[in-house]
């Protein structure tokens, strides 16, 4: 049986144009655009687009893209110069060229989430931020999703409303026509750009075209590819090299000749695969015909985490199968580094489930039809083995053993705690239920934190390695396990690097779950439990799809919610005897804000036209020395001079230290016998700064001879009558606010539907030290644990930690270890108490 592969080009015919080859040769002229180039040009704009506008032959697309850019970013301004710090406004869902021309055109790409049907740029989320940032957008790039025509008259409104510059990346869409019957763009007024490459349906090897109705627009263009010269040899505009090989050109000539035939063809290819599968995902397709690259379709969400198991299925059975675009813009490290990235929910369910499939000028109907038969029985073959889990409609009178509310960093960490003593099959025999927002467990919003972890790449991988469960064990080879121990020794692990691997644990875990009869709904929330009889809680649970609401019955609940920032709390904060609202004077922003992924532009856009900027960081937590550390490094460098940034704390700021030795060594002996943790030795164990966070307290005080950074200053705040505390939060350009976190608290209700008052609602642990969820007198109520960030848990006896500490502690590994287990030993005893 034949293989199929992804992509198949039909290289063009030469021997037509041998004549033409011979008189390139003997002019020598190769690629200055000449005959051949201009002959193209005009053929393609006659044929395609309908003899509207003008044509542009260049080297490859991504040039095409960067002249575009370069040009479209300076409407603003009437000229060609874009202004500093212009963003470029573009859909997550595309491929990295698009982001890579708009950073090599000098602008900060700004990404943005898609449309759930057509997968192209969302057109409320485009509006929104062009409204957010203004003139801040200088360029829109939205991408015509795998050769789709989309609407062109929503980016001239763009364009006429905002001022802003448009530049269509429509890679896949040579040979697309809209629904007039025109090639996609033709009377486009502003540039849309087009791929030749071998990859695509009108391929040649490598090329791009640049089309638009504009025909100037194009003339200009056509002189910035010639290095900027317009009519002479000397440069009159911004320039580079994009010409068109003539040779290349001629190439084009006789892919021209043949793309509607090979257009056709692939379009019966699509329609036989969305024939062939009906209970799949396609995208929403407009225009009258697209061309087709390959054959984009949607996995199920509930085995999508099986991709990596489908496409090997797929590929043993002979068809090429490819994951196009996954991971997505937002998910990748050089522009989660660089870029702006606005939550990407949708992109993230919808890259999280691509597969792409063949489609080629070699297939054929039945090749097309083998291809998803290969699909649809890969993922039978999955779901078969899945059919076998406990399921729950919800109001069918099954009483859940637990339910764990929330399937984040903390949720999950439970699930692995069971792991290490083999506990976790029998806890999901026994009726185990997660319940999370998303559409996977494991991750949470920990990969969309722009820092470093103050967890080291071991703490993270002892997680899985050796785990008795081997689809765990094997995660310390996979890729995410490996992007992990890369940081072996450093200071930290990147978190958007974490949660990959957090991910792919989750995934993991829910095979476990479900394989013994426990059930994990994704794309649910918990609106509230209610106290229904002696031990049993009733859980009110919203299906996020359509909205459908029901009741779950539990005898334990783990409400693992997570933390926040509230904004309520910063209206009654009071710092030096003052109110920081009425201080900081609409400059104040929560540290969580500048930690997320694009809090640093956040930043930067606070302080633009600032020469000298000052910024106070109220908090002594990690969270602000961290937000301190970002500022310092960020990239491009924020104009920071001596003492710029002022970090106001309350309580010494204390490094950990693995010995008393290992601290005396540096001269460090801030601490007393109450500060040693009695299990470890360590010093500081849970109060003490570690990793990046430590490194800038080590240097900040002076210790062991390090040299403090000049741009940093400290001041410890002294009581309510601290005036230059005060003083240097209103001379502050921005004041951060990192106060720590609070615990996400789910109502719960008594027998009589009256709210529980918390603890947690009065800024008290929401937990006792058994993770036991306690009310306002501190009472632990029966069935109710609490886990993760802001709960509040402090280790005590066997978990060691120094007497001195006061406050909560927070990690993965304790999570993971102690914490979780003592959680899994209370509900699996009163399990077997009520089976007794």
């Amino acid at each position: 049986m034949k293989r199929l592969p992804l992509i198949a080009p039909n290289p063009p015919r030469l021997s037509e144009h041998l004549d033409a080859l011979r008189r390139v040769e003997a002019s020598g002229v190769f690629s200055n655009n000449g005959p051949e180039v201009r002959a193209f040009e005009a053929g393609v704009t006659e044929k395609l687009f309908g003899g509207h506008g003008a044509s542009l032959a260049v080297g490859n697309a991504t040039l095409g893209l960067m002249l575009a850019i370069r040009h479209a970013s300076g409407m603003r301004t009437g000229g060609l110069n874009p202004k500093q710090g212009t963003l470029a406004l573009m859909p997550a869902l595309t491929f990295a060229a698009t982001a890579q021309a708009a950073a090599w055109a000098g602008l900060t790409p700004l990404v943005c989430d898609i449309d759930p049907a057509d997968w192209g740029a969302c057109a409320l989320e485009e509006e929104r931020l062009l409204q957010r940032y203004g003139e801040r957008i200088g360029v829109v790039v939205p991408y015509a999703t795998f050769g789709n025509a989309i609407d062109i008259d929503r980016y001239v409104h763009f364009q006429r409303r905002y001022g802003v510059g448009i530049v269509i990346d429509a890679a896949s869409s040579l040979g697309t026509l809209d629904d007039s019957g025109l090639g996609f763009g033709a009377r486009a007024p502003f540039a849309v750009v087009h791929s030749m490459h071998a990859t695509k349906t009108f391929a040649v090897g490598e090329g791009g075209l640049i089309h638009s109705g504009d025909v100037d627009l194009i003339a200009t263009l056509r002189s910035m590819g010639n290095f900027g010269f317009e009519g002479s040899r000397n440069a009159t505009l911004p320039g580079i090299n994009a010409k068109l090989p003539e040779i290349t050109a001629i190439m084009a000539q006789t892919k021209l000749a043949e793309i509607d035939g090979i257009a056709d063809h692939r379009a019966v290819l699509e329609e036989t695969y969305r024939a062939t599968l009906p209970g799949f995902q396609f995208q929403a397709v407009s225009g009258r015909r697209r061309s087709m690259q390959f054959m984009p379709v949607l996995l199920p969400e509930h085995i999508a985490h099986h991709r990596d198991a489908i496409v090997e299925a797929i590929e043993a059975d002979g068809v090429g199968c490819g994951r196009y675009f996954s991971p997505h813009l937002g998910e990748q490290p050089w522009f989660q580094a660089t870029a702006m990235i606005e939550p990407t929910p949708v992109a993230d369910r919808i890259a999280g489930r691509m597969l792409s499939l063949p489609i080629t000028d070699a297939m054929s109907v039945a090749d097309a039809r083998r291809a998803a038969e290969a699909l649809a029985n890969a993922c039978a073959a999955i779901v078969r083995p899945l059919d076998r889990r406990a399921s729950v409609r919800g109001a069918s009178g099954t009483i859940a053993s637990v339910i764990v509310i929330g399937g984040g960093p903390a949720g999950t960490a439970m699930l692995t705690s069971a792991t290490k003593r083999g506990l976790l099959p029998d806890l999901a025999a026994s009726g185990l239920m997660v319940i999370e927002r998303g559409n996977a467990i494991g991750g949470g919003r920990l990969g969309r934190y722009a820092i470093t972890s103050d967890s080291t790449a071991q703490t993270f991988l002892t997680a899985v390695r050796d785990n008795v469960h081997p689809e765990l064990a094997r995660l310390v080879d996979h890729p995410a396990g490996r992007a992990v121990a890369a940081h072996d020794g450093a200071l930290g692990v990147p978190l958007t690097e974490v949660g990959p691997l957090l991910r792919a644990t989750g995934d993991r875990l829910t095979d476990i779950v479900r394989g013994h009869g426990g059930v994990v709904l994704t794309g649910h929330e918990a609106l509230g439990a209610k106290r229904v009889g002696d031990g049993l809680w009733s859980v009110q649970v919203r299906r996020l799809a359509d909205g459908h609401v029901f009741d779950q019955l539990a005898r334990n609940l783990v409400v693992a919610t997570g933390g926040h920032q509230p904004l309520d709390r910063l209206a009654t904060q009071r710092v030096a005897g003052a109110s920081l609202i009425e201080l900081a004077s609409g400059r104040l922003v929560q540290s969580d804000d500048v930690l997320t992924v694009g809090g640093f532009e956040k930043v930067a856009d606070i302080l633009t036209g600032k020469r000298a900027p000052t910024i106070a960081v109220i908090g002594g937590s990690t969270s602000a020395l961290t937000t301190i550390a970002l500022l310092l490094k960020s990239q491009p460098p924020l104009p920071l001079g001596a003492g710029a940034i002022t970090l106001l704390h309350r309580k010494p700021l204390r490094p950990f230290y693995h010995s008393i030795e290992a601290a005396h060594a540096e001269g460090f002996t801030d601490f007393g016998p109450d500060d040693i943790c009695p299990v470890s030795g360590f010093v500081y164990r849970l109060a003490g700064f570690r990793l990046e966070a430590r490194d800038l307290v080590l240097r900040m005080l002076g210790i062991d001879g390090r040299v403090p950074d000049p741009r940093v200053a400290l001041h410890r705040i002294t009581g309510d009558d601290d005036a230059a505390a005060r003083a240097h939060i209103e001379r502050a350009d921005l004041v951060v606010a990192a106060l720590g976190y609070r615990p996400i608290a789910m109502p719960i209700a008594d027998r009589d539907g009256v709210q529980i008052p918390l603890a947690a609602h009065s800024g008290q642990p929401m937990v006792d030290r058994h993770c036991r969820i306690v009310d306002a007198a501190g009472t632990p109520i029966a069935g109710l644990y609490g886990l993760g960030l802001a709960a509040g848990f402090v280790p005590w006896g066997s978990l060691g930690g120094e007497c001195s500490f006061s406050g909560q502690a927070n990690g993965l590994w304790l999570w993971q270890n102690d914490v979780g287990l003592m959680i899994v030993d209370q509900v699996m005893a009163a399990r077997a108490k009520a089976a007794a």
